[in-house]
């Protein structure tokens, strides 16, 4: 059991045995009913019957078993499966765990699973197989939660960030700042608790010293919250720009397929097109927007608007602008309702200037750029018709969300939102702390402080939680899980 989890106050709940279909419902060549709980086994000998017309005995464990569920009731064949059997406590939940593969679809799966509801098993709610994991001390509570991120998953990269957390990564980052913290509350409180024996006075710069490396390493975690935040939500791109400079084109070419409208007639695109994709790990949902000028036609102008909302809810803006055509005051209008730390200049057309190097059209952009607003634009030139320099377009989409230096995944990530506000908030009380220690503060309220910090990261991994907040975490998952 996790030490100081709240296992305790659930353990009523896992007296019973749980059963779920635990694939997706429809056809396919594979189905499986999963039964967990102390009379999983008793259960699966009443409705299973093998080939070799043995039951299971004491050392059938980790093996798969060829035969049919029969319904008691009736006498009759339900399906033909295979029975796969885990016993407690080398299983998933850490209790006996028993599995039917059944065919997939629809009334197989159902049917196997009403023949062991029948039989006692009770249906499982959303979750309950992994909660039972977590409260039975095989994984912690952040462990748990990446369980949800592996079936969610929408990259490569979301998924190894996942796969990473269930590998305990962020956990033992998490208790290994938790336990300095901890170190720290209890070399202050000793002195309070004992002030009348012969207890050493607090070194209140180790003691700030302890809080600085804590608030370091949280500050760490908190630098790879807006990867984790892409990896779980996707980075929402928003391509703008005046009206035919080749949007549509660069979110076909992006994708390598034919998804936007292409006309050379200007306002073409009246409304936002979205599309996903993928870079670098990194899940991208593409907005192409229609183009931004001024502009009497009413049908125009909602779409402008539409547009100016895109970049305000964007992570990231790709601005357009055409290289073959003048700078113009719409594409200074375009630069300036973006934000040039989440922006891309693209220099577009690249094919129509043949005769001029792209250092050379780079350099032009960017002092067009910062003629508009100072702020060290990124800046690539690209041709959708040819595809050159798209590429480098996808190297600067990533680069600008992970960062120059880049992010590694074999580092923990804060991916999930819960994780993502307990971090800050335990950075924000190491910081109050420290501030207090630097100050001459009484004691009782710098300890506050830093139980205030661990309690925050006592809730990451499930070691400072409550009864209530296990079920709403829980409620989250699929049927199944």
């Amino acid at each position: 059991m996790v030490p100081g989890s709240p296992a305790d106050e659930h353990l009523s709940a896992t007296s019973d045995t749980i059963a779920a279909i635990s694939t997706a419902l429809g056809p396919g060549a594979i189905g499986i009913v999963r039964m967990s709980g102390p009379q999983a086994i008793a259960i699966a000998e009443k409705v299973f019957r093998p080939a070799t017309r043995r039951t299971l005995g004491p050392a059938d464990t980790f093996c798969l078993v060829y035969g049919h569920v029969i319904d008691p009731c009736a006498g009759e064949v339900v399906d033909e499966v295979l029975l796969a059997v885990m016993r407690a406590p080398r299983s998933y939940t850490r209790e006996d765990v028993v599995e039917f593969h059944c065919h997939g679809g629809v009334a197989a799966q159902r049917s196997v699973l009403r023949v062991v509801l029948a039989q006692g098993a009770r249906l499982a709610q959303p979750g309950e197989f992994t909660k039972r994991a977590f409260l039975n001390g095989r994984i912690d509570l952040a462990q748990a939660e990446s369980v949800a991120a592996i079936v969610g998953a929408r990259s490569s990269a979301a998924l190894r960030a996942a796969l990473r957390q269930l590998e305990g990564g962020l956990s033992g980052r998490v208790r290994e700042i938790r336990a300095r913290l901890i170190g720290v509350l209890a070399r202050i409180e000793a002195t309070l608790d004992f002030s009348d024996e012969d207890v050493e006075d607090v070194d209140w710069a180790q003691t700030a010293s302890e809080l600085e490396a804590a608030s370091g390493k949280l500050h760490e975690l908190l630098k790879t919250a807006f990867l984790g935040r892409a990896l779980e939500q996707g980075v929402r791109t928003a391509i703008v720009g005046r009206p035919n400079v080749g949007k549509s084109s660069l979110l076909n070419a992006l994708l390598a397929r034919e998804r936007a409208i292409v006309s050379d007639i200007p306002g073409t695109t009246r409304d936002t097109v979205e599309e996903g994709m993928e870079i670098g790990g990194i899940p991208i949902q593409l907005v192409d927007t229609a183009g931004i000028r001024k502009s009497n036609d009413l049908v125009e102008q909602l779409g402008v608007a539409r547009s100016l909302k895109a970049i305000d809810h964007a992570d990231l803006v790709l601005a357009v602008v055409d290289l073959s055509a003048p700078w113009s005051e719409d594409d200074r209008e375009v630069l300036a309702a973006t934000d040039p730390c989440r922006t891309i200049v693209v220099g577009n057309k690249r094919d129509l200037l043949s005769a001029r190097k792209d250092e050379e059209l780079v350099e032009t952009l960017k002092r067009q750029a910062e003629a508009v607003r100072h702020g060290g634009w990124r800046v690539c030139v690209v041709s959708a018709l040819t595809g050159a320099g798209l590429d480098r377009l996808r190297a600067m989409v990533e680069e600008t969300v992970l960062g120059v230096e880049g992010i590694s995944l074999e580092e923990p990530v804060l991916a999930a939102e819960r994780h993502r506000v307990l971090v800050a908030e335990a950075q924000e009380a190491v910081e109050a702390a420290l501030s207090g220690v630097r100050q001459g503060r009484p004691e009782e309220l710098i300890c506050e402080d830093v139980r205030a910090a661990a309690g925050a990261l006592g809730q990451i991994t499930g070691e400072d939680l409550t009864a209530d907040l296990i079920d709403e975490i829980f409620s989250r998952f699929c049927l199944g899980k």
